[in-house]
C-alpha cells in the first residue's frame, strides 16, 4: 500500500458536507491544517485546527500549505472536482503529484446536465471565471452544447448579451444556481430573455444548446468571398481578395492560441478570418483611415468574432503598446514598408512568421531588400488568380492583380528577448485557475 501524502484536496459541493465520501470525511477529520474559501470553512464549524482561507493571493497561501505540510497534515476544501477548472493543478504544480491526493466529488458541470437531462458527452466546455471574456463569441461559433463556468463580473446575462451583439442568437439557455445545495434552481431560456434577466446568483452554471436541430458547423477554413465584408469605394477595392488571403494565412501558420498582427487591415478581412482560426488567441487589425476603421470595426460585429481589437493608428508607430506577435501580416505600408518590417521583425516572437503582401514593383522590391537584410531567406510566391464570369451564355476569364506574397520565420536565437505583454493581455494567455462555481 503507498503511504498517505501530506497534502489532501477534497473536492465538496454545495451542500457542504453530505457530499462528502466516506474517504473524503477522514481526510477532513484526519487534518491538521484545514485550508479553502470562506464559504467552504463555514461547512465545518467543528473543525479544531489551523483554518486558512484562500484569499488575499493564492500563492502566497500555496506557499504556507508548503511549509506546514512537512510536519503536518493538511486538507484543501475546492468545489466540485479539483482538476476540472481548480486549484487541484495548481497544488499538484507546487507540491508535486507525489505529495498531493485529490478526492474529487461531482462537478458543478455534471449536477447542472443532470439537472436538466441533456447528456453531456459530446459537451465542451468554457470558462470566464477569473478570465476576460474577449473571444467567447469567436469560440462558440463552432460549437453546438456548451457548458460554461461564470463569475459576478461575467455571468450569463453579460454573456448572452455579448453572443446576440455579436449576431449569434441561435442558443437555447440553462442557468443552474447553488447546485446541490438549499437554494438550488435552475431555469430555461431564450437568449434575448436571458440578456435582460436581473436575478442570477453568482454560484451557476451556464449550459447553451443551438436551438436549431439543423445547425452545422461552419467550414474549418473560411474562404469568405470579398463581398462578405462591408468595404470602401471603389466596390471592389481595399481588400485582400480571399484566394490570396487563404494562402497568406496559411503561410502565417497560425495556432489556436495565436496572437495575430494585420497592418493595413482595410476591411479587416485578414484580421477576422484569422481570428476564426485562432478562437483562443487574440488579432489587432492596425488601420489609420478613420474610414476603414469604422468598416473594420462593422464587419469584426456582423462576422461575430469578438477575439478582434480594432487600432485606430498609423503603423509602425501604433505597434508600439500592442503585445508581442506570433505571426505579422502586412496588408498596406502607406510608405513605410521599411520601418514597419523593421518593427514586425523586431517584436514578433522566435520562430514566429511574417508574411507580406506586395503589388507594386516598389513594395516587392523594397519587401525583398529589407527581408534580406536581416539574414532572412524568404518563401516568396507570385500569385496569379484568373475568376470566371458570365459572358452571354458563355463563361471568359477575368483577371485579379497579381501579387507577391513574402513569407519568413523569425529564428529562434534572431533579437533580444521579447517585451512583456500588456497586463490586460496576459490574463487571456495565461488566466488562472477558476474554482468552479458550485
Amino acid at each position: 500500500m503507498s503511504a498517505r501524502r501530506a497534502v489532501t484536496v477534497v473536492g465538496l459541493g454545495d451542500d457542504g458536507c453530505a457530499s462528502l465520501s466516506s474517504r473524503a470525511a477522514s481526510a477532513v477529520a484526519r487534518a491538521e491544517v484545514l485550508v479553502g474559501g470562506e464559504r467552504h470553512l463555514e461547512f465545518f464549524p467543528q473543525f479544531r485546527g489551523e483554518k486558512i482561507a484562500l484569499k488575499g493571493g493564492l500563492p502566497a497561501v500555496l506557499e504556507r500549505v508548503e511549509r506546514l505540510s512537512a510536519e503536518q497534515n493538511v486538507c484543501i476544501l475546492a468545489s466540485g472536482d479539483p482538476l476540472f477548472f481548480g486549484i487541484g493543478a495548481l497544488v499538484v504544480k507546487k507540491l508535486g503529484a507525489e505529495h498531493v491526493e485529490i478526492i474529487p466529488s461531482l462537478s458543478s458541470v455534471q449536477w447542472a446536465f443532470a439537472r436538466t437531462g441533456i447528456a453531456w458527452d459530446d459537451a465542451a466546455f468554457v470558462s470566464v471565471h477569473g478570465r476576460s471574456p474577449e473571444g467567447f463569441a469567436t469560440r462558440l461559433r463552432r460549437l453546438s452544447k456548451v457548458a460554461v463556468l461564470t463569475d459576478r463580473e461575467n455571468g450569463p446575462a453579460r454573456l448572452a448579451a455579448r453572443l446576440l451583439e455579436h449576431g449569434d442568437a441561435g442558443w437555447r439557455a440553462w442557468v443552474c444556481e447553488r447546485l446541490a445545495g438549499a437554494g438550488e434552481r435552475v431555469r430555461a431560456f431564450e437568449l434575448d430573455a436571458l440578456a435582460a434577466c436581473d436575478d442570477i446568483g453568482p454560484l451557476n452554471v451556464l449550459l447553451l444548446l443551438r436551438s436549431d436541430p439543423a445547425w452545422r458547423p461552419p467550414p474549418q477554413v473560411p474562404y469568405l468571398h470579398e463581398d462578405a465584408f462591408a468595404k470602401r469605394m471603389p466596390k471592389n477595392g481595399l481588400i485582400t481578395k480571399r484566394e490570396v488571403r487563404t494562402l497568406s494565412i496559411a503561410a502565417m501558420a497560425l495556432r489556436p492560441d495565436a496572437v495575430v498582427w494585420d497592418i493595413g487591415a482595410g476591411s479587416g478581412s485578414v484580421s477576422i478570418e484569422a481570428a476564426m482560426l485562432c478562437p483562443l488567441g487574440r488579432v489587432y487589425a492596425v488601420e489609420v483611415d478613420p474610414e476603414g476603421v469604422e468598416i473594420c470595426r462593422d464587419n469584426v460585429r456582423a462576422h461575430g468574432v469578438d477575439n478582434v481589437r480594432v487600432v485606430a493608428g498609423r503603423a509602425p508607430e501604433a505597434l508600439a503598446a500592442l503585445e508581442a506577435p506570433d505571426a505579422v501580416f502586412v496588408g498596406g505600408s502607406k510608405g513605410s514598408m521599411e520601418e514597419i518590417l523593421a518593427t514586425a521583425l523586431d517584436r514578433l516572437r522566435p520562430g514566429g512568421r511574417l508574411v507580406v503582401n506586395a503589388i507594386t514593383l516598389e513594395n516587392v522590391a523594397e519587401a525583398y531588400r529589407v527581408l534580406k537584410a536581416r539574414g532572412l531567406d524568404p518563401e516568396v510566391t507570385l500569385l496569379s488568380v484568373s475568376r470566371g464570369v458570365p459572358l452571354a451564355r458563355y463563361t471568359r476569364y477575368e483577371a485579379l492583380n497579381p501579387i507577391h506574397i513574402f513569407a519568413a520565420t523569425k529564428p529562434a536565437e534572431a533579437g533580444a528577448a521579447d517585451p512583456p505583454a500588456p497586463p490586460e493581455a496576459k490574463g487571456a494567455r495565461g488566466a488562472k485557475p477558476s474554482p468552479e462555481a458550485s
